[in-house]
C-alpha cells in the first residue's frame, strides 16, 4: 500500500480540481531507472489505467502504481512540502538502502 501524509492529500486535491477531469484523475506513481542512486520516483497525474496496476486509495486520494515499481515503493508514504527548503511531493521510501542528496533519486 501507498500512503499520502495530509500535506500531500491537500495539494494532490488542489492540483486534480484544476484538471479538466477532476473525477476521473488520479496520481501515478513509480520508479524508474536513472539518477545518481540507480532509480528515480516518478509522480504524474493520470485519468487512464493501465494493465497490471495496483490501485490504492488513502485519505479521499485515488494512487495508482504499475506492478514492477509496487515492489519497490510497498510501504512508501508521499508527502508534499511547501517550505522554504523546497516545494514539492517528496518519497518517504522505508525500502531505500541510499539515497541521493537531492532525495530524488535511490537504492535498494
Amino acid at each position: 500500500m501507498i500512503k499520502v501524509s495530509e500535506s500531500a492529500k491537500v495539494q494532490i486535491l488542489h492540483e486534480i480540481s484544476q484538471s479538466g477531469s477532476p473525477d476521473e484523475s488520479f496520481v501515478r506513481v513509480g520508479v524508474k531507472s536513472g539518477g545518481c542512486s540507480g532509480l528515480s520516483y516518478v509522480l504524474d497525474f493520470d485519468t487512464q489505467l493501465k494493465e497490471g496496476d495496483q490501485e490504492f486509495e488513502d485519505r479521499g486520494v485515488k494512487i495508482v502504481v504499475d506492478k514492477k515499481s509496487f515492489l519497490y515503493l510497498v510501504g512508501t508514504e508521499l508527502d508534499y512540502s511547501g517550505g522554504l527548503n523546497g516545494k514539492g511531493f517528496t518519497f518517504v521510501n522505508p525500502n531505500s538502502s541510499r539515497t541521493c542528496g537531492c532525495g530524488e533519486s535511490f537504492s535498494v
